[in-house]
């Protein structure tokens, strides 16, 4: 198996964690300030990751350079975007749609890193790719009373409209930390990976914190102040970006990007044998498309 692939499940599984609490989180917090807290508090435990795995490796740790720091940048920038309009997209009436619309971003990044960084893919892998979305929207909608055609009318509305940006700002993220670790040219991938997340982390802070110290002071101060309960968020956070950077850094976007649909999986899972909720038949058929997808694209990529 390659190591990607547990990585990658690790990732995923760290975001329904994370996702869960800063559900929570947002009932008391504002938009900008949930998204903030997630980025705050992932530095210092990204910083203890890459300074462990260094120690441990014996690599030499990289040289940043403008062109690494920039797509650092823009990834970071593209993920703070897509964040804030995930939760934007949870706000509005219509969770299912905006959720639905959001866990495009496999087939989202999926075209740009084959554009922008020429990571082709044969023709049963993007098979493979199309019925991991289709298995992703059969479980966002399951019960719903949604069918095709709603679903394409409801694209005007703005849970959908948020949906597709946060899916476009997390597959422009995904591929943005590809190039910069293709830029970084560390000597082993995970060091370069881990590197790429604390300066995007960093970068992060300082654009939301800059944001909200301009426009919303009162949700910066809450950041500091809920640190308790944020500080878990970021936590989670950066043990599943370590994961995401790192699977990105072996494989390509597209690849790690299907594979991370699990999530859904891991979602649907925990909602039967912890919370003991009943699997519908459109949940059992959402989740053998999304491994059947995964299986395709694992074995034809």
């Amino acid at each position: 198996m390659p190591p990607w692939v547990p990585i990658t499940l690790a990732a995923a599984l760290f975001q329904t964690w994370r996702t869960a609490l800063q559900q929570r989180l947002r009932g008391h917090l504002s938009v900008g300030t949930a998204g903030l807290v997630r980025y705050l508090y992932a530095v210092p435990v990204g910083l203890v990751l890459l300074l462990s795995y260094w120690a441990a490796s014996g690599a030499v740790l990289p040289v940043p350079t403008l062109v690494f720091v920039l797509d650092c940048a823009a990834a970071g920038f593209a993920q703070v975007v897509g964040t804030s309009l995930l939760i934007m997209a949870f706000g509005y009436r219509n969770f299912a749609v905006g959720t639905a619309y959001a866990k495009t971003d496999a087939v989202q990044a999926a075209l740009l890193s084959w554009l922008l960084l020429g990571e082709a893919l044969a023709p049963v892998a993007w098979f493979g790719i199309a019925v991991g979305a289709c298995g992703v929207l059969t479980l966002s909608l399951a019960g719903r009373g949604l069918h095709v055609g709603e679903l394409l009318r409801a694209t005007v509305q703005p849970a959908a409209l948020c949906g597709l940006g946060a899916g476009a700002g997390f597959a422009v993220a995904g591929v943005g930390i590809k190039a910069a670790t293709v830029a970084l040219a560390a000597s082993n991938a995970v060091l370069g990976a881990l590197f790429a997340l604390v300066v995007t982390n960093v970068l992060q802070t300082f654009m939301q914190g800059g944001y909200m110290a301009w426009r919303e002071p009162a949700g910066l101060r809450a950041a500091f102040s809920s640190w308790r309960s944020s500080a878990w968020v970021g936590a989670l956070s950066a043990g599943g970006s370590a994961c995401w950077f790192a699977s990105f850094a072996l494989a390509p976007v597209a690849l790690v990007r299907t594979l991370g649909q699990v999530e859904m999986v891991f979602t649907l899972l925990f909602s039967r044998f912890y919370l003991k909720e009943t699997l519908r038949s459109a949940d059992m058929a959402g989740l053998l498309l999304i491994v059947f997808g995964v299986v395709l694209v694992l074995r034809f990529h």
